[in-house]
């Protein structure tokens, strides 16, 4: 009787390894934190176990353990001590983000920023851009010229990456012409031009303090129940002059890595989301699963869709894992 025989491949931990398609490496990973203006503050985040709320004055330390541990890419999400109705925190020239930046910078020099480009985290009422009071929504055009202002702050901080989250129409187009006109016309953008208006964001806005103080964010995020709405945003994206395409979420999108990673050639990023974490640490947390097994597997699934990249708060973890 004729038949195939695979299990030839898998007869040996050292063959199984020989013959691997997809790898992990350190370098895939972007780390994000959540930096806070007040000082002396490092504050778990209930929702998020093992990540922190951490002073600027602090921040050293955890940049320190990111960097021995051999992540060599950051993500910085601002907590400000005041909040306005235009977001003036995002764009101030010592804002968060700009001095963990500087911070950063001081420390390592090959250490990657990428810094979130967005609005909501400043505004008083935790929109993506300035809201238009007549029709109680986010005024598209308006909130385009405050992210320019707060791309430029943020590379004259020192930022190698402007990752604009706002999911504004035009935002990349907008945010490449200030940055070129302002002499940063190497400034690589990484759109986060396919960003779903998921229900996995929820610890996230509880780390950030940025869950809207009315409506949701569904005008301008995309509906979940789409696939061929993300091929126009990345169409939209690559015309305007992104350079790096992110997917987010990622678990329950991976089709989608895989459709963006089908139709482009700039590097894909995952962003393993708040919502996907937690559920991993809890399950962990009771017992229920093995936490180094199932995120490495999670990890390989996103690689396996087609991710060059990967954000995600399970970063040191599965830098730890690595080493063993």
């Amino acid at each position: 009787m004729q038949f195939d025989r695979h299990r030839k491949l898998r007869s040996s931990a050292t063959m199984r390894n020989m013959v691997r398609e997809t790898h992990l490496r350190k370098e895939d990973l972007i780390y994000p934190i959540f930096v806070v203006e007040k000082d002396d503050v490092k504050k778990e985040i209930k929702s998020l176990p093992g990540v922190y709320q951490i002073s600027l004055n602090l921040l050293h330390e955890e940049i320190k353990e990111a960097y021995e541990l051999g992540i060599r890419g950051l993500m910085f999400f601002g907590v400000p001590n005041e909040k306005d109705d235009v977001g003036t925190g995002a764009y101030h020239n010592h804002g968060v983000i700009q001095e963990a930046t500087r911070i950063s910078k001081s420390l390592y020099d090959d250490m990657l920023v990428v810094a979130d480009t967005c609005l909501c985290e400043y505004t008083d009422h935790g929109h993506c851009g300035v809201i238009d009071p007549d029709k109680k929504d986010v005024d598209n055009d308006k909130s385009l010229d405050l992210l320019v202002k707060t791309a430029v702050s943020q590379v004259e901080a020192g930022a190698d990456i402007i990752a604009p989250s706002n999911m504004m129409d035009g935002f990349v187009a907008t945010i490449r012409k200030g940055l070129d006109e302002a002499g940063y016309e190497y400034v690589p953008i990484m759109s986060y031009g396919i960003k779903y208006a998921s229900s996995f964001f929820g610890p996230f806005r509880d780390a950030a303090e940025s869950t809207p103080s009315f409506g949701d964010r569904k005008t301008y995020q995309m509906d979940p129940a789409n696939r061929l709405e993300a091929f126009r945003e990345l169409e939209s994206d690559l015309k305007e002059g992104c350079d790096m395409m992110i997917v987010k979420p990622a678990l329950s999108y991976l089709d989608i890595i895989r459709d963006v990673r089908n139709r482009t050639n700039v590097p894909v990023v995952a962003y393993n989301v708040s919502g996907e974490y937690s559920m991993t640490k809890a399950a962990a947390l009771n017992g229920w699963i093995d936490e180094e097994k199932v995120v490495m597997e999670q990890m390989i699934s996103m690689k396996r869709a087609g991710a060059d990249m990967i954000i995600t708060y399970f970063a040191k973890d599965i830098c730890r894992y690595l080493n063993q």
